[in-house]
């Protein structure tokens, strides 16, 4: 298997190709939609929201965490999870910069 040789990107691409690869599944898509909607919520609640099982939710709030959309916090025995505003608004400004440049045909 080759390598990715990130290490030739800047430190912004491979953050931007991170949090673009975590948002690159449905299932995340209507988490984070929920979660907007919500402002912050547990696991549970999303799984009862969503056609997923718990491990599923689990997994799909852990690769959004780890590209750092989301952040979570343990409340008790549950785990409560909101948006990063910080790397979001990051995420948007790079995102609007890119597209800044295009050249419409």
């Amino acid at each position: 298997m080759g390598t990715t040789k990130t290490e030739l990107f800047t430190t912004s691409q491979n953050q931007m190709a991170t949090m673009a690869k975590a948002l690159g599944h449905p299932a995340r898509i209507a988490i984070l939609e929920y979660m907007i909607k919500q402002g912050a919520c547990i696991c549970g609640d999303i799984v009862n929201e969503l056609p997923l099982s718990q491990s599923t939710v689990s997994q799909h709030l852990k690769a959004l965490k780890d590209a750092g959309i989301i952040k979570g916090e343990i409340e008790g025995s549950s785990r409560c999870y909101c948006i990063d505003t910080t790397t979001c608004s990051l995420l948007l400004n790079h995102l609007k910069a890119i597209f800044s440049n295009m050249k419409c045909c």
